[in-house]
């Protein structure tokens, strides 16, 4: 099982964040979003590999009321855990 990427924490951390401020449990989170009813708490299991898409960040955008950018870094993050770039 591949493990999430420093960017995926950092992206279901800040929903995560939004959400326990507003007290929104995973459960319901999951429904107003039309999901299935465990996936944010899937999503926030570090070992589990559910995370969120684009569409999804999209959707959490406009549920929270914010910036799609407000999820993600100011700055890229150097990543081992990743196919994408080959490794120095």
């Amino acid at each position: 099982m591949q493990r999430k990427t420093s960017i995926e924490l950092y992206t279901i951390n800040k929903v995560k964040e939004k959400r326990k401020a507003l007290k929104i449990s995973q459960r319901q989170l999951s429904t107003d979003l039309n999901l299935e009813m465990s996936y944010v708490g899937r999503v926030e299991r570090p070992n589990d590999p559910s995370k969120y898409n684009l569409n999804h960040l999209n959707a959490l955008a406009m549920y929270f009321n914010c910036e799609l950018w407000d999820f993600f870094p100011d700055k890229p993050f150097e990543e081992e855990n990743t196919k994408y770039l080959p490794q120095k």
